[in-house]
């Protein structure tokens, strides 16, 4: 490129930071400036926390738009269009870019998604992958249009899946890759080397977004879609049970055991292990936070809590 692309990155959770990272580290592009969310409320006090693009925004001195609602504010549109950057890179982040903002930008407004669209179109594509028991998963790049993760594809690449994953693993996996494909697809993107393929939507399939109450286990399930829930929700919203009125987290890694339930929620003990019954099969649970007490190993577990076999969680 005879001179760097002037873009315009829209993103927020850490999902987007590589990417933002990964662009103004390469010196075929120049990032003006960054759009994310509203500081948000977090830890116990409740603090305003920047998001993780808004830091790297900071730090390397980057001009900053955190709109409450893009679609109605009334003075970034004129902004961005005095500043004339070439394109806009959207990566996370977490609203609807509307039409106006879209047309401001000569060269294209670029989304990254981390499915292979039209496949899981939505808020939740990573987690999606993992409740499904999907063997694969992986990352596309497309052209914005108004609609949600609707426009032509330019670019995927397919990752095959352990089935071991977490949302929080599986993030981790996936950045590298979609880093490397998002710059080197707006390089041949811009030399005429890609034609945008249309999306098929009559495969298009959604992704909802996830509440906090969606953690809740339901022990009439099957072990393994429990342990596929508790892996998709690690680390937010995480998964959730009552023992004897009192709620208990449970983390990953469980294990699927082989083997007929006590019952759905029960507790046992076997081979030293704890073992919750499930409405298909068991669960070895390795790692739980009870009410009010601190994340401990389900073996230090069991050592406090002697009567635990025989017991329901519900």
């Amino acid at each position: 490129m005879n001179k760097p692309i002037r873009i315009i990155f829209a993103g927020t959770p850490d999902f987007s930071a590589p990417y933002l990272e990964g662009l103004i580290a390469d010196s075929d592009f120049s990032v003006l400036g960054v759009i994310t969310q509203s500081d948000k409320p977090s830890g116990r006090k409740q603090e305003l926390s920047p998001s993780p693009v808004k830091i790297i925004a900071l730090e390397k001195g980057l001009r900053i738009w955190q709109p409450e609602k893009l679609r109605k504010d009334e003075t970034i549109a004129g902004e961005l269009e005095a500043i004339g950057a070439d394109m806009l890179v959207v990566v996370a982040y977490g609203q609807i870019i509307p039409q106006n903002i879209l047309d401001l930008f000569p060269r294209g407004a670029i989304n990254v998604h981390p499915s292979l669209l039209p496949k899981y179109r939505g808020a939740s594509p990573i987690q999606s992958a993992i409740l499904n028991g999907d063997s694969d998963t992986g990352i596309t790049i497309m052209l914005m249009d108004e609609k949600m993760d609707h426009g032509p594809i330019l670019a995927q690449e397919r990752f095959v899946l352990t089935g071991d994953e977490t949302n929080e693993s599986l993030h981790a996996k996936l950045a590298p890759l979609g880093v490397r494909l998002l710059i080197g697809t707006i390089k041949r993107y811009l030399a005429g080397k890609i034609k945008p393929q249309p999306q098929d939507d009559s495969q298009a399939t959604l992704s909802a977004a996830i509440a906090k109450e969606d953690g809740r286990i339901n022990w009439e399930s099957s072990a393994q879609l429990i342990k596929q829930r508790i892996f998709a929700f690690h680390p937010w919203p995480g998964t959730w049970t009552t023992l004897e009125g009192r709620r208990m987290k449970i983390f990953p890694p469980v294990i699927v055991m082989d083997g007929e339930s006590d019952g759905s929620g029960r507790l046992q003990i076997v081979d030293s292990e704890l073992v919750a019954g499930c409405g298909n099969g068991r669960l070895i649970l390795t790692r739980i936070q009870l009410e009010g007490k601190g994340i401990v190993s389900a073996k230090d577990f069991m050592r406090g809590h002697k009567e635990i076999e025989g017991k329901n969680l519900i």
